[in-house]
Order: C-alpha cells, then structure tokens, then sequence
C-alpha cells in the first residue's frame, strides 16, 4: 500500500499529440510523439511501443495521458522525456490512456 502523498508525488497530466512519428530505430516497434502539455509545461518528446494499434498520422490531435515528472531516458539517440501511459488488451497491446471528454493541455490527473 502506498500513502496518498505517494501518488500525489507521480505527476500524471493531460496533454495533445502535435507531431508523431515512425521509430525504426528502436529495439522494438515504436512511434516519437510530440505532445504538447500547455504552457505550463510545454511541449515535451515520448516514444511509445504503441503500433499494434496506432498509426503515427491518426495519432495527431489525440489527447493521451503522460507522467511527466521522470526523469528522461535515453532511448537510442531519442531522448524520451515523459512516460504516455497505456494498459495491455487481452492480446498485450498497448491501448492509450486517455480523456472520454476534452481537458486543458496540462490538465493534471487527480
């Protein structure tokens, strides 16, 4: 069990795909986003193991939901610097975690 300050600490905001791209590069099949977090905290850089069920052209303009105070990881020479988050299907896919309804770029979870 962890305390509530304990997921407080996990900073987990909303935010909008501006850019993505194929990741051939990677170990695994993956794609670069941009997504942009509003002003707050501004336009940051993921890759995501995500195209089992994601092409990186329908991917712009969608929200996803990042942790975005990790800190940033090497990925090749794509430097990663928020973790979008998904949950696995029945078949290990990655589906994105995201809002049902618009919110504010940089609007936390909570």
């Amino acid at each position: 069990m962890i305390g509530y300050d304990d997921f407080l600490a996990v900073d987990i905001r909303a935010g909008t795909v501006i850019a993505a791209e194929p990741f051939p590069e990677a170990r695994r099949p993956a794609i670069k986003l941009t997504i942009d977090f509003g002003p707050e905290i501004g336009v940051k850089r993921s890759s995501a193991q995500i195209t089992d069920l994601y092409a990186s052209g329908a991917l712009v303009g969608r929200q996803v939901l990042a942790v975005v105070n990790f800190p940033r990881k090497q990925i090749g020479k794509f430097m990663s610097e928020v973790l979008v988050l998904g949950v696995s299907d029945a078949e290990g896919r990655i589906v994105l975690l995201a809002p049902d309804q618009p919110v504010p770029d940089g609007g936390r979870m909570h």
